[in-house]
């Protein structure tokens, strides 16, 4: 079973893009279920265990007509605090979008997800509700007779923070991993389109800021 909130659509004027490069950072605690996640994506394959072991993997697939080389930074939880936010700080750095994970049976585990949120909308300039490319993904549906975060939990604090969110049993089925990362890029797009209108426009501003002064120069001479 795969619950995911809705998201608002984006105008039909912004750009599309054929081709585009995008770097997702797996975010979360240990044992919520990282790198089976991630290598579901990447092979289809479930392996139920790992060591800590910090890799990238790169990908190609289409997403909405446009070809994604994907890069995924997969790295385990660093228990110490001065090694965690380094590691954070340079994972944020350089990711375009981000998956969250959390235990849907470990309420510390949605509580290291809030922390992320706040990490990241901080760092890469997205304040308060402001849209940034991440989702909020609650694995091990499978246990959810253990469950200690509700499904309305994690839809609510998608909302709040306008990020995309489902729960997914990776253990269970390929078809909601494939969802998460699919959305993800759908959301990377729409930013970097953003990105690019926001930079045309103020371009746009500068040349008429320049041809206005141009012409007062030359009415006086």
């Amino acid at each position: 079973m795969v619950l995911r909130i809705p998201r608002t659509s984006v105008s039909n004027s912004v750009p599309s893009l054929s081709r585009m490069e995008a770097n997702v950072v797996v975010l979360g605690a240990d044992n919520v279920g990282k790198s089976a996640l991630t290598v579901r994506f990447l092979t289809r394959r479930f392996i139920g265990e790992y060591g800590d072991i910090e890799s990238v993997y790169s990908h190609i697939l289409t997403v909405a007509g446009t070809e994604v080389a994907l890069n995924i930074w997969d790295s385990p939880y660093a228990q110490d605090r001065l090694n965690q936010n380094c590691a954070k700080e340079k994972q944020i750095k350089w990711a375009d979008g981000f998956v969250l994970v959390y235990s849907i049976c470990d309420q510390a585990s949605f509580n290291i997800v809030r922390q992320h949120i706040q990490l990241i909308k901080s760092m890469k300039g997205y304040p308060g509700t402001d849209k940034a490319p991440i989702v909020i993904v609650g694995n091990k549906w499978d246990l959810r007779h253990r469950r200690t975060v509700s499904s309305e939990e994690g839809r609510l604090l998608a909302l709040a923070t306008d990020c995309d969110f489902c729960e997914i049993s990776a253990a269970e089925t390929y078809h909601g991993v494939l969802l998460v990362f699919h959305g993800l890029v759908d959301r990377i797009k729409e930013s970097k389109m953003l990105t690019i209108r926001k930079t045309a426009g103020i371009k746009g501003i500068v040349r008429s800021v320049s041809a206005v002064f141009m012409r007062k120069r030359t009415n006086s001479l």
